[in-house]
């Protein structure tokens, strides 16, 4: 009987039912709050119960990402792992890395100060979607569709000067349908799809209000989410594809500590369970 640990900043459903499918299916768990952990250069993997795999869930990407840094300096096996987390939670580097490997995905244009982003607009011309470079739950992505939105953009983050701020992610606006189709891989196998419908506007997340539907992994999508994953390093992650009127199918985003709470309720496979079993097996090879 093998433990499983389960790291978590907020314990959400999708931990809860993790642990759950764990249980059911004879193995152990241990729930580890990430923010009440301390470590140390001493520290060794005996010092805690780790189990012998951890499911790093923090909603908290730096958070996630640093704790895994040091499970890994303990030799603790992580999910995802250190570099697959840090390609993901950054969008330049999860956008450049898709699109060495030959994914599918929105024209996008990198800037590293508001001048030389306006200088970009001012060539490539409106409309154009920015994005921060770390976040989640479609925060801070905009669409600019003209000279006045962007000097408002620019100004707020000139103001806020986030450290990330100051790097511009300006991508070329998807001529769609009103959804975009997130795909969950499981050791790059897709296990479950769902079109996320939007509610009115541009963005479709479910945690703005983006109404979910069962999607059924078509051959294509299969193929490109299996690529995809591949190509930022594999694990357990989320998907996203846009259905681009003339290009078909693309992949704008890959996200590494992936929500599945909506999606578990109407999905065949039992997603909970794969990822345990996925886990277990990454182990035993």
């Amino acid at each position: 009987m093998s433990k499983v640990c389960i790291v978590f900043d907020r314990l959400r459903v999708e931990e809860k039912m993790l642990q759950k499918e764990a249980s059911q299916m004879g193995h152990d768990t241990t729930m580890l709050d990430a923010k009440t952990t301390q470590v140390n250069t001493d520290s060794k993997r005996d010092d805690f119960d780790f189990g012998d795999v951890a499911l790093e869930r923090c909603v908290s990407y730096f958070r996630g990402l640093h704790f895994t840094a040091s499970l890994e300096f303990m030799d603790v096996p992580v999910l995802n792992k250190f570099d697959v987390a840090s390609v993901c939670g950054n969008k330049m580097f999860m956008t450049l890395q898709l699109k060495k490997n030959n994914i599918p995905t929105p024209k996008t244009y990198f800037s590293f100060s508001s001048e030389g982003a306006t200088e970009n607009l001012e060539k490539i011309g409106y409309p154009l979607v920015i994005k921060p470079v770390i976040g989640s739950w479609g925060r801070g992505v905009l669409p600019i569709k003209d000279k006045d939105t962007m000097d408002a953009i620019f100004e707020i983050r000139g103001i806020t000067d986030n450290p990330h701020d100051r790097i511009y992610y300006l991508q070329e606006l998807i001529n769609r349908p009103p959804r975009d189709i997130r795909v969950i891989t499981i050791g790059d196998r897709p296990v479950a799809a769902m079109y996320r419908k939007s509610s009115g506007g541009f963005k479709t997340n479910i945690a703005l209000g983006a109404d979910p539907e069962l999607c059924e992994i078509t051959p294509e999508m299969e193929d490109l989410a299996e690529k995809a994953s591949k190509a930022v390093g594999g694990g357990i992650l989320g998907i996203d594809m846009m259905e681009d009127e003339k290009r078909g199918l693309i992949v704008h985003e890959v996200n590494n500590t992936v929500e599945f709470k909506g999606l578990a309720k109407v999905a065949q496979e039992n997603i909970p369970k794969e990822m345990i079993k996925f886990a277990l097996d990454y182990i035993r090879k």
